[in-house]
């Protein structure tokens, strides 16, 4: 998606070797339009499913999920990664390693929110090493829903996460494939060098 490779030549901020740091559009202050267009996009790769639920996980999934869930006009639900007092029991649970802030997640989706009818396309703010991905798949198959895609909207095609999707033969879309960073420069997969 060029205006989302755009943005992130832009504003995007390379830290180190493998960390990505873009928030001024997506995961800490979120551009709405750039969000809309993300949903609209993510609506048109998936348009030949039956979608009947968006997933993501807290806290950053949840803008590019909301405009997706807004492009299908489906509902979005998203795993919390804390429990509150208000969800205790009848939930689906996974353990999810965050890469970024190297500490393990319990995440959590209460049971009256998914179910065996569901037909879910889960969104997601970045593709890593796959687990929070993951950690939505485990609950998915708890619930005895039905995944229907995963979509991405940053992938960094230098980690594990998509060869683990693609092993087990789900659609996964991702609107911005990194390649790799050089010299503290985004090189995209689709980039001529």
């Amino acid at each position: 998606m060029r205006l989302l490779k755009e943005r992130i030549k832009k504003d995007g901020q390379v830290l180190g070797q493998d960390v990505l740091k873009v928030d001024n559009f997506l995961n800490h202050q979120v551009d709405p339009d750039l969000m809309a267009a993300m949903g609209e996009e993510f609506q048109r790769l998936f348009k030949d499913k039956k979608i009947t639920k968006i997933l993501t996980v807290e806290s950053s999934g949840i803008a590019p999920a909301v405009f997706v869930g807004l492009a299908f006009h489906v509902p979005v639900v998203f795993a919390r990664k804390h429990k509150s007092l208000t969800l205790q029991d009848n939930m689906y649970s996974a353990t999810v390693y965050s890469y970024t802030k190297k500490v393990n997640n319990h995440i959590s989706i209460s049971k009256k929110f998914l179910n065996a009818d569901d037909r879910v396309l889960v969104i997601d703010d970045f593709l890593a090493n796959g687990q929070a991905v993951e950690g939505l798949l485990s609950i998915i198959e708890e619930a005895g829903a039905q995944l229907e895609g995963v979509g991405i909207v940053i992938e960094k095609t230098f980690q594990k996460g998509r060869e683990l999707l693609d092993q087990r033969g789900i659609q996964v879309e991702s609107l911005a494939r990194i390649a790799a960073f050089e010299d503290g420069q985004v090189v995209f997969l689709d980039e001529n060098k």
